[in-house]
Formats: C-alpha cells, sequence, structure tokens
C-alpha cells in the first residue's frame, strides 16, 4: 500500500497522529543529505541509525527553551505579557508549549514546572487546582510521553502539589525527573518523590551535582532533563541524535582485535561524518535559526545547540564475544565494555563541527534507550532484560558506565508492589546509587498502571486499545506495545 494511504486508512491512529505520520511521508519524499556509499552501507547493516529524523531536517531534534526568561518577559510574537498569577502563568506555559519544535512535533522539554510556577503560589488550594487543571492539559494535549518535565532539587509548595496531582490523575504525560542533591533536597521531598515513583513510574531521579558539574564544565550555566533522560543545555538542544547499534555492528567483525582495531573506529568515524552532514543541513539550509521566535526572542540561541552521539546494544556487542561470560555478571565482559566505551569516548571527543560552538564543537554521548522495532539489542549500555544481578551489584556495576554520557544515560528498577508500603527503602536506594555515581535512576512497582518502557511511560489501558484495534490518545502507546512485544520490558527483574 502506498504510505499515505497506509497512514490514512489506519484505524488506530488519531486525527493529530494522521497529520504527523503524513507529513513524515512527505519529509521523505526529498533527500537532500550528501551520503556516502561507506556511511549508507552502516545504515543498510543497522549499525547507524537516525531513529526516524527524516532525510531532510528541518527542526532540531531536541528544542530546550528557556523558559524562566519567557515567564519574566513574556512573548512580543505570541502577544503574551509576564503573567501575574498562577492561572495566568499556566495560560502562558501552555500557549508556549504548543510553539515548541522537535522530532515529536511536541515539546519534549516543559521546564523546571515547580521553579516556574513558584512564584506563583498565593492560595494552595487555588494553586492545587491550578496546578491540576495545567498538568491534565498537558497529558490530553501533548500526545507523547516523551514530554519531560523537572522539579527540585529544593522542595517547593508547587512541587509537592506537582507529586501529589501525579498521583491522583495516574497519567504518562508529562514524563517528570527529579534533580537530586544531597545537600538541597529534603528528606520529605526525597520520600514524596520516591511515593509517587512507585505509584506511576515518575519521577525518575538526576544526580544534580554530576549533572550541574559536567555542564558548567562544558560552558554552560544550567542543563535540562528532556525526552526521556537527555541531558541538554537550556536555551538551546540537540541539532541531531544518531545512534551506533553495536549489537549490529558486532557480527560484522571478523573477531575481536578487527573489531578494536579496525571496524570499530571506521563505524564511529562514519557516524560522525554523517552528524556532520545532518547538522550541516540544519544550520545551513533549513533556515530554522534565521526564522524562528524562538531565536530572535532569546529563547533558544544556535550556539547552545551541541549533537548527540548515541550507542545502544553494548551487552549484546561484548556477549557475542564472551559467550561465556555475561555482560553485567562477568568482570572481563564487563572490563570489554568500558573498554569500548571508552574507545567510543575518546574517538568523539577528539572529533569536532565547526559549525557548533557549543562544548567546543565536540558531540556528547548519549546511551539510547531503544526503538520499538528492536529485537535482541538491550538499551545503551544496560544489562539484558531478564538476567539483573541482585540490586546493589547492579547498581555498582552500572556506575562505571554513566560517567562517559553527560547527554544521557539510565538504568530502570521494576519493584515488588509490597515496597509501597516502605517507601523509605526506595529513598535509601536511591541515595545510595546517586553516592555509588549513576547518573539517573528510574523506579516503579510492578502494578503501577503507568508502565516506565525505556525512557518513557505508557498506560497499560492504552496498550489495551491498541490491542483491541482501537486508537490511543497518546502515540507513544504503540511504540510502548511494541516494546513490550519486542524487548520484553514487562520482564524487568522485580526488586523486594
Amino acid at each position: 500500500m502506498e504510505p499515505a494511504l497506509s497512514v490514512i486508512s489506519d484505524k488506530t491512529l488519531t486525527y493529530q497522529q494522521k497529520v504527523a505520520g503524513l507529513a513524515r511521508v512527505g519529509e521523505a519524499t526529498v533527500h537532500p543529505l550528501a551520503i556516502s556509499k561507506e556511511i549508507q552501507a552502516y545504515r543498510d547493516a543497522g549499525v547507524i541509525c537516525d531513529l526516524n529524523e527524516g532525510p531532510a531536517p528541518y527542526r532540531p531534534r531536541y528544542v530546550v527553551p528557556d523558559y524562566r526568561k519567557y515567564m519574566e518577559r513574556g512573548s512580543a510574537f505570541l502577544a503574551v505579557p509576564p503573567p501575574k498569577d498562577i492561572w495566568e502563568a499556566t495560560a502562558a506555559l501552555l500557549i508556549l508549549y504548543r510553539h515548541v519544535p522537535s522530532i515529536t512535533t511536541f515539546p519534549v522539554y516543559l521546564g523546571d514546572i515547580d521553579s516556574l510556577l513558584e512564584p506563583f503560589v498565593r492560595s494552595e488550594e487555588e494553586v492545587r487546582k491550578a496546578i491540576g487543571l495545567f498538568l491534565l492539559q498537558i497529558d490530553r494535549t501533548i500526545n507523547d510521553s516523551f514530554c519531560h518535565a523537572d522539579i527540585g532539587p529544593e522542595e517547593t509548595t508547587a512541587g509537592r502539589l506537582i507529586l501529589d496531582i501525579s498521583r491522583e490523575q495516574k497519567n504518562a504525560v508529562p514524563n517528570l525527573s527529579l534533580k537530586l542533591d544531597p545537600e538541597r533536597t529534603s528528606e520529605a521531598f526525597l520520600l514524596k518523590a520516591c511515593e509517587t515513583a512507585l505509584e506511576v513510574a515518575k519521577p525518575s531521579f538526576a544526580n544534580h551535582p554530576l549533572f550541574s558539574q559536567e555542564f558548567k564544565a562544558l560552558g554552560f550555566d544550567d542543563y535540562a532533563i528532556a525526552s526521556c533522560y537527555n541531558g541538554l543545555p537550556v536555551g538551546g538542544g540537540s541539532c541531531t541524535l544518531v545512534r551506533m547499534n553495536l549489537a549490529r555492528l558486532a557480527p560484522l567483525a571478523r573477531d575481536l582485535d578487527q573489531l578494536l582495531s579496525e571496524l570499530l573506529p571506521d563505524a564511529v568515524q562514519k557516524q560522525l561524518e554523517y552528524m556532520d552532514e545532518r547538522v550541516r543541513f540544519l544550520l545551513q539550509e533549513s533556515n530554522f535559526f534565521s526564522s524562528s521566535f524562538l531565536v530572535e526572542e532569546g529563547l533558544i540561541h544556535q550556539d547552545r545547540f551541541t549533537g548527540m552521539f548515541g550507542i545502544v546494544g553494548l551487552a549484546e556487542l561484548v556477549n557475542h564475544f564472551y559467550p561465556s561470560g555475561r555482560f553485567g555478571h562477568s568482570d572481563s565482559a564487563d572490563a570489554l565494555g568500558l573498554d569500548i566505551i571508552d574507545r567510543i569516548s575518546r574517538q568523539v571527543a577528539e572529533h569536532r563541527n565547526p559549525l557548533l560552538k557549543a562544548a567546543g564543537g565536540r558531540y556528547l554521548l548519549h546511551a539510547q534507550v531503544g526503538i520499538d522495532s528492536d529485537r535482541g539489542v538491550s538499551p545503551g549500555c544496560r544489562i539484558p532484560i531478564g538476567e539483573e544481578p541482585e540490586l546493589s551489584e547492579h547498581i555498582l556495576q552500572s556506575a562505571p558506565f554513566h560517567r562517559y554520557f553527560p547527554s544521557g544515560i539510565g538504568d530502570v528498577f521494576a519493584f515488588e508492589p509490597t515496597v509501597k508500603n516502605n517507601p523509605a527503602h526506595l529513598a535509601d536506594i536511591v541515595r545510595g546509587a546517586m553516592k555509588s555515581g549513576l547518573r539517573y535512576f528510574s523506579a516503579y512497582a510492578a502494578d503501577a498502571e503507568v508502565v516506565r518502557i525505556t525512557g518513557y511511560l505508557v498506560k497499560r489501558c492504552e496498550i489495551e486499545r491498541l490491542n483491541q484495534g482501537k486508537a490511543s490518545l497518546q502515540d507513544t502507546s504503540a511504540l510502548g506495545r511494541n516494546a513490550v512485544n519486542n524487548l520484553g520490558v514487562l520482564d524487568r527483574r522485580l526488586r523486594s
């Protein structure tokens, strides 16, 4: 069937999902990028994957506006004045969200929403109602759970209400992170966040001191957690995210020596060249940065945009060469994994894109969460589902990998429902994980209605709607259903 007609006639898609699907079909009719045959060979083999960014990038993949500046100044383009009360504040944010582009067509970052709304807290009863309607409208109109908001590190009235209402509404959108700082986050706020996470699989916990220190070293004064768990500069974002599927690279190597000395560095170089070409087209031919009011009003700046070099399937590559010593269960297998990531990291760090000013023109490493069509491919540097070791061993095994990925890496832990009776237990685990060097920690109880797939959330009832041949409000529900079937995300080891 013709691609456009296939989208038009799909009864599991809503009208808005069909519009977005038809836009992707239209975009795919042009191919302006200069791609060498060597790069294309890796793409055909499934080693290099642009994660459905399309053949003609016309907007950055991830846009991270400076919402604080917007709240202080308003927007001339949108004719929105600076808000004066909680109703104007929530309305102003909802208006801007409608105009923030990304790969998903929806905003992937909503701001540090607790600190954005806290100045407007007067009556807690009024603010509860306003925030409740605010979060409800986000879920009903931003139909994609790669939409992400942040709270913390300090406890605020708005932050507490966001957690309480998230538990009550049990919605998948927005995804949520708590920027956790042992010196600044109160025990009560952490405990409330853990109670909420066990009920609705959010918030996840970001290692705020680690992110802050690294982004300052890269020349940025502030960072955001966007989309899945992507660390990006506020007022900027990422032009592109291209991933290397190490599971698909492994069979192309004659042996381990040839992989390390020839194949891996060649594949990394070709992916860097491909990313350079995508960035070139976006910055020099798409005219995005010369036409967006977000740029004109100083909400984003071209010199704060970077690019993300993603990797996926490390465990499968290691296990290909160490069949008797599984990744996550063998010191030698884990050492090989670290060596591979270190090699990739050093090669990526040496590369410069002269068109990018952020981070000195360097790309940032990202442990990609996978896509719904992956089979037999573990996200990023994660241990394969069903092979997870005991919890403390799992955390200590994962931690050394996290330091390589300033633009995002995370681990997901499923807990027995009985842990909901003792959220302090989870709080202790989270604190220990951060102290051990984990960058990002996600948790949920196995009976939660909202399920963490990889870096995004989906409601079980929405997956069931799709299974019945009905449309789902969130377009990520289809991704979640396929991930359940292909990646076995509901089969994670349960922690007691």
